[in-house]
């Protein structure tokens, strides 16, 4: 019987990208929270793009320690964007609802 035993060498085909920094943390949660948030502003009142956001930015905070300020923008500019919907939405059924009898005049 024969036993592998772990080497500290690193395979050939396993090489690292030489391009790479090093240390270099992936930020895409934190920067698509960012970007997100600044895109639903100007998509404005959409209830998607703000929760996906809201969503990538939390994720952002537990996975990306170093780009914790971009995520919590995300989340800031999120959750702003996602409970101004909110509030037009429930301001649009109010209203709806308060000129329903009078939809039937005439």
């Amino acid at each position: 019987m024969t036993t592998v035993t772990p080497t500290d060498q690193q395979a050939p085909f396993a090489e690292q990208n030489p391009y790479a920094a090093p240390g270099a943390e992936t930020r895409g949660f934190s920067i698509s929270s960012l970007v997100l948030g600044l895109v639903s502003i100007v998509a404005s009142y959409t209830f998607v793009v703000p929760a996906i956001g809201l969503v990538l930015g939390i994720l952002a905070l537990k996975r990306e320690p170093a780009s914790r300020t971009m995520a919590i923008w995300g989340i800031v500019l999120n959750a702003v964007m996602l409970g101004g919907a909110v509030l037009v939405g429930l301001a649009a059924a109010a209203f709806g609802l308060a000129m329903l009898p009078f939809a039937f005049i005439g």
